[in-house]
């Protein structure tokens, strides 16, 4: 047992997460894994666009905060939002209090319920990779572009579809957190088990 411990503690990680363990945590079990379920990829969207000039630490830490004041992601309950609602959550503490996110995640639920019951939100997403992962080869992380000719006609076509607050950077940076690009250095362990 203490092995495995001591084996967990030397891992080769992706540089960006090293030293915080939620960040760790995050990168070892979520990050970069192909995700499909739609309710879970409006989630990353979300969040992600929260996270738009910030530190991706700081929405991971009130991820909690987040589901409870967004009613768990719940793009029905969301898309209905009213002025009083709006103003609930602006006074929320919990979460990023930010008037022009908040309203693109009203916004976007709406366009999420319209889009994923024209062709399912998933497929439309994957679409875009064309079904499949696509598998980069970084060594390090200034070799990792903000965005990719992929990411910019995605947050195009999402923009067309009523999106708000889904630019090529959030886009790119939604791609790698759910799998559609892995973007773990080639060191880290979790590039090959990806």
């Amino acid at each position: 047992m203490l092995f495995f411990y001591l084996y967990l503690m030397i891992k080769k990680r992706c540089d960006w997460c090293v030293g915080d363990i939620q960040y760790e945590n995050y990168h070892d079990q979520e990050w970069g894994v192909p995700c499909y379920e739609a309710q879970k990829l409006f989630e990353f969207l979300i969040l992600e666009t929260f996270q738009a000039g910030l530190s991706w630490i700081t929405v991971l830490r009130k991820r909690p905060h987040f589901h409870r004041a967004f009613d768990q992601f719940q793009a029905a309950k969301m898309a209905v939002y009213d002025l009083k609602k709006k103003a609930r959550l602006m006074e929320d503490p919990g979460i990023i209090r930010n008037r022009q996110k908040i309203e693109a995640a009203v916004r976007n639920a709406q366009a999420f319920l319209s889009l994923d019951e024209k062709y399912g939100f998933g497929n439309f997403l994957w679409e875009a990779v064309g079904g499949r992962p696509q598998t980069n080869s970084y060594k390090t992380i200034s070799e990792i572009p903000p965005y990719t000719p992929v990411a910019e006609k995605l947050s195009k076509t999402l923009k067309k579809e009523g999106f708000a607050f889904v630019g090529p950077t959030v886009i790119y940076a939604f791609m790698q957190a759910t799998g559609m690009v892995n973007d773990h250095l080639v060191s880290c362990y979790r590039y090959g088990e990806i």
